[in-house]
């Protein structure tokens, strides 16, 4: 396996408040890489971001407010990273949308979110990925990428197109820039969000689907994404963790 040391690169995490992303944006500080968190839950990401700098006693991340479904929030995310830290060497995508919401104002969020989202934030970084000479996409897809499910059709719907956009831009972009693009296919993972649904009130089927399926532990998840960004042999792969 080809590796590189992420040693001084500088990551843009989006959906990085908490969950996840957060522990992804942790494991990158380790490593001596510092992070550009962009979420809509800034309370937690200024939460976050002080976590992470007073863990190395220095600024190693930042944040700002972002909605990565709006282009003008995505390249304002790009630029103040790169305003921070000079520039961005690797993008993970780490937010998720409700997937069981049933409200007609409500229903383009989910795709919008799991993979519009995806779709605005790579397109503008390769913008900067390419000005560093190369970089590293990661994308948050899930086993649901892989398989089917009559009542949660609308959510593996946007997972199968997560998979689907990483295989089919990964050659393009390692020819042209230089930029490989992997996806981490997780199954259920012990975040807040699984906690919610599997403990919210009544008995709905979702929260049943849940309490019953097996569930990763985040760490899993996390070794998954640094091996995506760290072996140069990967790209255009989905890892099922």
């Amino acid at each position: 396996m080809a590796t590189f040391d992420i040693n001084s690169r500088v990551a843009v995490v989006t959906g990085a408040s908490r969950g996840i992303g957060k522990a992804v944006s942790k494991a990158l500080v380790e490593q001596g890489a510092r992070v550009v968190i962009g979420d809509l839950l800034d309370k937690e990401g200024l939460q976050t971001v002080q976590e992470l700098n007073s863990s190395r006693n220095e600024k190693v991340a930042a944040f700002i407010h972002t909605d990565v479904t709006v282009y003008k929030d995505v390249i304002a995310l790009f630029r103040f990273a790169e305003s921070v830290f000079g520039g961005v060497d690797d993008k993970i995508s780490a937010g998720d949308g409700n997937p069981h919401v049933m409200v007609d104002d409500k229903e383009a969020e989910l795709p919008n979110t799991n993979f519009l989202g995806i779709v605005k934030s790579t397109k503008v970084a390769v913008l900067h990925l390419a000005k560093r000479g190369g970089g590293v996409i990661v994308n948050m897809a899930s086993t649901a990428g892989f398989q089917s499910c009559m009542q949660q059709a609308h959510y593996f719907a946007t997972k199968h197109a997560v998979v689907g956009w990483t295989r089919s831009i990964s050659s393009m972009l390692k020819e042209i820039c230089n930029v490989r693009v992997n996806a981490v296919c997780p199954s259920w993972v012990d975040t807040e969000m699984h906690k919610m649904y599997a403990n919210e009130e009544g008995s709905n089927p979702y929260k049943i689907l849940v309490q019953n399926s097996p569930c990763a532990d985040i760490e899993t998840v996390v070794r998954g994404v640094m091996i995506l960004i760290q072996d140069t042999t990967m790209n255009g792969s989905s890892i099922i963790e």
